[in-house]
């Protein structure tokens, strides 16, 4: 697709929406210039020779003249479309119009209709929203539309995208209105350096890789996790030397059982080597505040706690669902 992103495109539609107004022009000039002169023989009587029914004879007269106006007010038009609006590739119009303006000035129209809905809800902290069912309804069409192609329609997330929804799956950031507030507006960017190069060979990271499973009780190698117990000190001062992980860095807890980028010695061992990198892409641009706040609302109800204002604790409204 990128062959269809160099300036050789733009200017090949400009031609040839040029060539083709220009050509009907031509040919209606050519038209209205052209005489029959019939065949050999035959009187010169403005009919093309074609006869039908022994007297019916085909006329060659000129179009009338409502009709042709009517033609060259169409090429007119075209040249005057193209000159105005984008229509001759790269060049944006003499009216700047753009695709980009109109949707903008209809989110703004749209947003501006809206605001009153919002503003009942802005009025409230974000955890009295996961008890108000209207603003959760909204908020999980806001999910629908914006989130839910990451973290699934249910919240459960996938291989590198967090699962929303399990109570006890371990949030890299404090879990709280806060915390989820921040992250839908302005994103996150989570880096683990590739370690490769400082921990050794690959039997230097399998033996590390089984010693990170070993925190969790995965099953593992225990002669290599011993002599990968070591080699942690190079990933404690993110993980910490207990692998509780850090919550100020978004360095994940590696003693419990949820595993964002996939499990078992390969998929650590190939993140160890190797790093990763993922990115929650910031909504500011595409959400006003007000819709963040609801949605903020929605994803809180989604872990089934609510969460005290005050002490900033978690009390569990139902049973967390268990993630396989």
């Amino acid at each position: 697709m990128s062959d269809f992103t160099n300036g050789f495109w733009p200017l090949y539609v400009a031609i040839i929406s040029l060539v083709s107004i220009l050509g009907c022009a031509w040919l209606l000039w050519i038209a209205g210039k052209a005489k029959v002169t019939g065949h050999p023989g035959q009187v010169q009587d403005n009919t093309t020779g074609h006869v039908w029914d022994e007297n019916l004879r085909e006329l060659n007269n000129p179009l009338p003249r409502w009709w042709m106006w009517l033609f060259i007010l169409t090429v007119i038009f075209g040249l005057g479309y193209l000159a105005i609006f984008p229509g001759l590739g790269s060049f944006t119009g003499l009216l700047k119009w753009s695709t980009d303006s109109e949707h903008a000035r209809d989110l703004t129209r749209i947003r501006a209709q809206a605001a009153p809905l919002y503003a009942e809800f802005t009025a409230q902290p974000v955890e009295a929203l996961v008890k108000e069912p209207r603003a959760l309804a909204i908020g999980e069409r806001l999910f629908m539309n914006n989130c839910s192609q990451c973290h699934g329609s249910d919240g459960r997330g996938s291989k590198s995208y967090p699962n929303l929804t399990n109570a006890n799956a371990a949030w890299l950031g404090e879990r709280g209105a806060e915390h989820i507030v921040r992250t839908v507006t302005s994103g996150r960017t989570g880096v683990m350096p590739p370690m490769g190069a400082a921990i050794g060979g690959d039997a230097e990271i399998s033996e590390l890789a089984n010693y990170v499973l070993s925190l969790s009780g995965s099953p593992h190698n225990e002669i290599k996790a011993s002599n990968g117990k070591k080699m942690f000190s190079a990933c404690a001062a993110c993980h910490g030397m207990d692998g509780k992980g850090n919550k100020a860095l978004g360095a994940p807890n590696l003693t419990d059982d949820y595993w964002l980028h996939g499990w078992g010695e390969a998929a650590i061992a190939g993140i160890i080597k190797n790093g990763k990198n993922n990115v929650m892409p910031a909504q500011a641009s595409r959400l006003t505040a007000e819709q963040i706040h609801v949605v903020s609302a929605y994803v809180l109800s989604l872990s089934r706690s609510s969460f005290s204002a005050a002490a900033g604790t978690a009390v569990p409204l139902v049973p967390p669902r268990q993630t396989p």
